[in-house]
C-alpha cells in the first residue's frame, strides 16, 4: 500500500503520515513507498487514538480567544485582556524569568507564548480592521499623488489628523524595503503550487495542458508550438495548481537569471516513444542548478513503439532516478491526447506541494514577479504578474522595475475582471505607464507620489550602471564571486564540437579533486555555445568551456547583456590547465609562521619611553615592528609587537645574530633576567596546481 493512498484514507497530510512511520522505525523514502498491510493497520489505529484523544481535549472546554493587538502590549493591558488578576499575572511573568513594570510594554512573540500555556486562542486585531477597510466609504477621486477624503463625522477629526500626520511621516522613506523570500509571519496560509511545464519541442506539453485545462490552446497557436508564455489556474480535488507554459526552459532560466524563483514544481514531458532528446537533457539540466523538484510526465504512451522503460533508464542515466527503481523522481505515464493518466499526475503534483508546505501570507503586503509584458496599441502596457505575498487589488499603486501605475483592470487568464488577488495567483494587469522586464518584481506601494519617486530612482540608478563598463565573471576573479565558506563551488558549462571530445574533458574534470573546492558541470552538450547556456551559466554563476567550438549569432547577442564568461579552445590540455588554476585562486592562500630570531634577556633599565630589556641574540634576527612573544620557563607570557631597537645610543631598524641591543615592546614591561624574546612573522604561501589531485580512474563519478 502507497503512503500517500493511506494518508488519503486517514485525512491527515503525508508528511505527518511519514513521521509517524519513521517514529515507529519504519523506512520510507517518500509519499509514494510502499508498506505492507500490517504496517498500515498499526498506523491506522495509531492515527484514530490521536484524533479521538484530539476531540476529548477540544470537548473538554472549548478555548475562549484573547484579541490581541499587532504591537507589543503592557502588562497591565494583557491582564485586563485576560480577565486575570495584575498580581498573578506578573508572578507568572517572574516565574518564566520576564521582569517587566506593569506599564512596560511585552514583545508580541512573548505575549503570543503566554497565551498559548494559559490554554487560550489568540486572535490579531490587525485582521479585523484589514475586514473593515475592504469596504470603506466612497472616496472622493483621488489624483495622481493626492489622498482620497472620506466625510467623518466631528468626533473621528482628531484621529482622521493623527493618520494624516503619521503618513506624512511614512512619506518620508522612499525605497520601500522589499520582502523576504520566506516570510515569517502568524498568518501562513497553504498556497497553490507553481508548476512549469518544461521539455523538448513537440513531446506534448501544450497538449498536456490543453487537456487539463479543457481548452483548444494548441489549436490557436501556429505550428502546434507554443509562442509565448502563459499563466493558467486549473482546479482538482477542490485545490488550485498554477501552470506557467514556457517556450521549453530558457524562459525559466530568463526568470531566474533576474532572481525571480516563481516555479514550485517543474513537469518534465518525454515521448514514451522519442525518449530522452537534447532539449529534454537542457531541461534537466536548468531544472537542478534551480533545484527545484522535478515530475517527469511520460508521455505518448499510446503509441505502439512507446517504451516507458527505456525513457527510465535514460532519465536515470541523467541522475533522475524513478521511485520504483529506488530513486525520488515521481513518473507518471500519461497520454495528453486521450487524457489518460492525468489525474495521476495532477495528484502527484499535489503530493509533492504538500511535502514542500508551500504556504504565504494573504495579508502581508503584495508583491510578485513579472511574468511578461506586452504593448497593447488601444490600452497600453499589459503586464503578466504572478502573486508571491500578500493580497493584489484593483486601485493599488504599484512600482515594478523602473516603472511604475495604479492598476485599473486587474483580469485572470480567462479574462474575467478580478477585485483582488491572493498568492499563486496569476493575473494580467492594465495601468503601469511603461513595460517593465520579464522577472522585474512588482510592489504595492502607499500612493502614486512615491511610486514615481521610486521608479525614478531606479531609472536614474539603471543609468549609472549603464555608463559603468560591465564586469564579467571569469575564470580569474570566480573566487572572488563565492560565498565566504569552507568548501567552494565551481560550476562549469562545456560545449564541443564532438561526443568523443565532450567525453574526454568530462572524464578529465571529474578526475580533479581537493578538499576544499567542488567542481560541478551543470550542463554539457556538442555543438555551439547557444543563448540557452549563455542564460544559464548567468542563472547559475558558471564560466562556458568550449572546445573546437564557437559562440552562435544568438550567444553573441546574450553575450552583450549577461556577464558571462565564455573559453574557447583549441588545445584539451589548456582547458584543463586554465580549470585548474581557477580552483588554485578559489583557494585561501596558506598562513605560515616564520621565525625571525631570538634574543635573551640579560638586564633591564628604566628609560623616559618605559622600562627596555638589555637582550643579547642568540640566533636569526630581531626587526622593529616584528610580532613577537615573551618566554618565561619555556611559557609563552605575552605575544606583543617590538616598537624600539636600539644598538648603544644607535636607532636600529634590525639587530643581527650575536649582538647586544635594548628592547621596548608594545604593552609589556614586567622583563625579569632570562626571559626570552622570539621574534616571528606571518607569511602567505600561494597555493599550487600540484595540490590539485586526480581521482584513480575506477572512482571517477560522474559530474553533476
Amino acid at each position: 500500500m502507497r503512503v500517500y493512498d493511506l494518508a488519503r484514507e486517514l485525512g491527515v497530510p503525508n508528511a505527518q503520515l511519514i513521521a509517524i512511520l519513521r517514529e515507529l522505525g519504519v523506512e520510507v523514502k517518500s509519499h509514494s513507498s510502499t508498506i505492507d498491510e500490517a504496517t498500515a493497520q498499526v498506523v491506522r489505529e495509531l492515527v484514530r487514538e490521536q484524533q479521538q484523544g484530539k476531540q476529548i481535549s477540544q470537548a473538554e472546554g472549548a478555548k475562549k480567544t484573547v484579541t490581541l493587538p499587532p504591537r507589543p502590549l503592557p502588562a497591565s493591558d494583557l491582564a485586563q485582556r485576560l480577565a486575570m488578576d495584575l498580581g498573578t499575572l506578573m508572578r507568572l511573568l517572574m516565574s518564566r524569568g520576564i521582569v517587566v513594570a506593569p506599564h512596560q510594554p511585552i514583545e508580541l512573540e512573548t505575549v503570543i507564548r503566554l497565551v498559548r500555556e494559559l490554554g487560550y486562542e489568540f486572535a490579531l486585531e490587525e485582521a479585523k480592521k484589514a475586514v473593515e477597510t475592504t469596504s470603506p466609504p466612497t472616496p472622493t477621486a483621488p489624483t495622481d499623488g493626492a489622498a482620497a477624503t472620506t466625510e467623518l463625522p466631528t468626533d473621528q477629526e482628531t484621529v482622521t489628523e493623527t493618520v494624516t500626520e503619521e503618513a506624512e511621516e511614512e512619506e518620508t522613506t522612499v525605497e520601500p524595503v522589499a520582502p523576504p523570500e520566506t516570510v515569517l509571519s502568524l498568518h501562513l496560509q497553504p498556497r497553490p503550487p507553481v508548476v512549469t511545464v518544461m521539455g523538448h519541442v513537440d513531446h506534448g506539453k501544450t497538449t498536456l495542458l490543453d487537456t487539463i485545462r479543457k481548452t483548444n490552446i494548441a489549436a490557436q497557436e501556429y505550428g502546434q508550438i507554443t509562442q509565448h508564455i502563459g499563466a493558467y489556474e486549473v482546479e482538482w480535488d477542490g485545490r488550485r495548481i498554477v501552470f506557467i507554459d514556457t517556450p521549453g526552459h530558457e524562459a525559466f532560466t530568463a526568470l531566474r537569471a533576474r532572481g525571480a524563483m516563481v516555479t514550485d514544481i517543474v513537469v518534465l514531458v518525454v515521448a514514451a516513444d522519442d525518449g530522452v532528446m537534447p532539449q529534454t537533457i537542457e531541461a534537466i539540466n536548468h531544472a537542478q542548478a534551480a533545484g527545484v523538484p522535478i515530475i517527469v510526465a511520460i508521455n505518448k504512451i499510446d503509441r505502439p513503439d512507446a517504451n516507458p522503460d527505456r525513457v527510465k533508464a535514460q532519465l536515470a542515466e541523467h541522475g533522475l532516478i524513478p521511485e520504483e527503481w529506488g530513486g525520488d523522481t515521481v513518473c507518471v505515464n500519461i497520454s495528453a491526447l486521450k487524457g489518460e493518466g492525468i489525474n495521476d499526475l495532477l495528484e502527484m503534483i499535489l503530493l509533492v506541494a504538500e511535502m514542500r508546505e508551500l504556504k504565504a501570507d494573504p495579508t502581508a503586503p503584495a508583491w510578485g514577479y513579472i511574468l511578461e509584458a506586452k504593448l497593447d496599441p488601444k490600452r497600453g502596457p499589459m503586464v503578466t504578474v504572478i502573486v508571491k505575498e500578500g493580497t493584489l487589488r484593483q486601485g493599488d499603486w504599484v512600482v515594478a522595475g523602473t516603472t511604475y501605475g495604479r492598476i485599473r483592470l486587474m483580469t485572470n487568464w480567462r479574462g474575467e475582471a478580478l477585485k483582488e488577488a491572493g498568492p499563486s495567483t496569476p493575473v494580467s494587469i492594465l495601468g503601469l505607464e511603461d513595460l517593465p522586464q520579464a522577472g522585474d518584481r512588482l510592489e504595492v506601494v502607499a500612493d502614486g507620489r512615491i511610486a514615481k519617486e521610486i521608479a525614478e530612482q531606479r531609472q536614474e540608478e539603471a543609468r549609472q550602471r549603464a555608463l559603468q563598463p560591465t564586469r564579467r565573471i571569469t575564470l580569474e576573479d570566480f573566487f572572488a564571486q563565492m560565498q565566504a565558506g569552507k568548501v567552494k563551488e565551481l560550476n562549469l558549462i562545456v560545449k564541443a564540437d564532438v561526443q568523443g571530445s565532450l567525453d574526454a574533458i568530462t572524464y578529465s574534470l571529474s578526475r580533479m579533486e581537493h578538499p576544499e573546492v567542488s567542481l560541478r558541470i551543470i550542463h554539457k552538450g556538442v555543438g555551439d555555445v547557444s543563448e540557452n547556456d549563455v542564460m544559464l551559466a548567468a542563472a547559475s554563476n558558471a564560466v562556458i568551456l568550449g572546445f573546437n567550438v564557437r559562440v552562435d549569432p544568438s550567444g553573441r547577442r546574450a553575450l552583450q547583456h549577461e556577464p558571462v564568461d565564455v573559453r574557447l579552445y583549441r588545445i584539451i590540455y589548456d582547458l584543463l590547465e586554465d580549470v585548474k588554476r581557477a580552483i588554485v585562486g578559489m583557494l585561501e592562500p596558506i598562513r605560515r609562521e616564520e621565525t625571525l630570531g631570538v634574543a635573551e634577556v640579560r638586564e633591564t633599565f628604566r628609560t623616559r619611553i618605559g622600562i627596555v630589556a638589555g637582550c643579547f641574540v642568540q640566533r636569526g634576527r630581531l626587526v622593529r615592528g616584528a610580532s613577537c612573544r615573551v618566554i618565561r620557563n619555556g611559557q609563552v607570557i605575552a605575544t606583543t609587537r617590538i616598537i624600539s631597537l636600539r644598538h648603544f645610543a644607535e636607532d636600529r631598524e634590525e639587530i643581527l645574530e650575536g649582538m647586544e641591543c635594548g628592547v621596548g615592546l608594545e604593552n609589556f614591561s614586567a622583563f625579569e633576567k632570562g626571559d626570552l624574546i622570539e621574534a616571528f612573522q606571518i607569511v602567505e604561501v600561494q597555493r599550487s596546481v600540484a595540490e590539485i589531485r586526480e581521482k584513480p580512474a575506477e572512482l571517477t563519478p560522474a559530474l553533476r
